[in-house]
C-alpha cells in the first residue's frame, strides 16, 4: 500500500521558547484534528533553554510530528527553510512558537489557499505586545513595500501564513536567514504576479522574551527591503529617491 503524503505541512521555528512551545504544539494539533493528512515540523534553532527536551516528549508515538534541530542558532528564516526542505505537503503553513498567533485560524487559511498562491494572516484586528518603537518603522516599511509591489499590503511580515511549496521554492535563493524571510517572500510573490490574499487576524502578546532587537533589526530590515526591491522591481525601488533629487 502506498503512503499518501500529507496535504499540509506546518513549520514552526523555535528558538528558546521553553515557556510556549508545548502550548503551541497542542493548540495546532487541536486546530487540525479534523484536517486529515497533515504534519507538524518544529525546527529547534539551537535552543539552549530546555526547549529541545520538551519537544522530545512530544515526538514519542506521534507520527505527525517531526523535530529538526540546528546545533547552533542560524536565524528565523534559516529555520523556516530547513522546515520547508523536510516538508512533504503541497501546502506549507508557518507560524511562531511564542503564542502570538491564533492557530485556530489555520484551517481557514488553508481552505482559502486552494484558489491563491499565498494567504497571509494580516494583523489588523486586536494587536497586543507591539511597542511604538517597532510600530513606527513598520508603517514606513509597509508603505514602501506597497509602493514597490504596486498593491496595498496590510501586513508585510506576518508570521502566520499558508503558501504553495512549489511557488515558494522558486525564491529559495533570495529568501534570507533572518526575520526578513516573511517580508521577502511577500515581495517576491507580489512582484512576480503570484496571487496573495490577506485575512484579518488578532495578534496576542508573546509568551517569554522577544528575540527582536528593534534598532539593529530595523536597520537590517530596511537594507534588505532595498536590496529585495532592487532585485524584483528596480525602477519602483529607486523612484522615491529619484523624485526627491529632481
Amino acid at each position: 500500500m502506498s503512503i499518501v503524503p500529507p496535504k499540509l505541512s506546518v513549520v514552526i521555528p523555535c528558538y528558546n521558547e521553553k515557556a510556549a512551545i508545548a502550548t503551541t504544539v497542542t493548540e495546532i494539533r487541536e486546530a487540525l484534528k479534523d484536517m486529515g493528512a497533515y504534519e507538524l515540523i518544529v525546527v529547534d534553532d539551537g535552543s539552549v533553554d530546555g526547549s529541545a527536551e520538551i519537544l522530545k516528549s512530544f515526538v514519542e508515538g506521534q507520527p505527525k510530528l517531526k523535530v529538526c534541530r540546528h546545533e547552533e542558532n542560524r536565524g528565523y528564516g534559516a529555520a523556516l527553510k530547513t522546515g520547508m526542505r523536510f516538508a512533504s505537503g503541497e501546502l506549507i503553513a508557518i507560524t511562531d512558537a511564542d503564542g502570538t498567533y491564533p492557530h485556530e485560524r489555520i484551517p481557514e487559511l488553508v481552505k482559502r489557499c486552494a484558489d491563491v498562491d499565498m494567504v497571509i494572516g494580516a494583523r489588523t484586528g486586536l494587536v497586543g505586545g507591539d511597542s511604538i518603537l517597532r510600530r513606527i518603522p513598520k508603517v514606513f516599511l509597509g508603505w514602501y513595500c506597497s509602493w514597490i509591489t504596486g498593491s496595498k499590503i496590510p501586513d508585510i511580515n506576518s508570521g502566520l501564513r499558508v503558501f504553495k511549496k512549489s511557488v515558494a521554492e522558486q525564491f529559495r535563493q533570495v529568501l534570507p536567514n533572518t526575520f526578513s524571510f516573511t517580508t521577502t517572500i511577500t515581495l517576491a510573490m507580489l512582484t512576480n504576479d503570484f496571487s496573495v490574499q490577506y485575512v484579518p487576524i488578532n495578534y496576542s502578546a508573546r509568551i517569554g522574551k522577544s528575540k527582536i532587537r528593534p534598532v539593529r533589526d530595523t536597520l537590517q530590515f530596511m537594507q534588505l527591503i532595498l536590496r529585495t526591491g532592487m532585485y524584483f522591481a528596480p525602477l519602483r525601488a529607486f523612484a522615491p529617491l529619484i523624485g526627491m533629487l529632481t
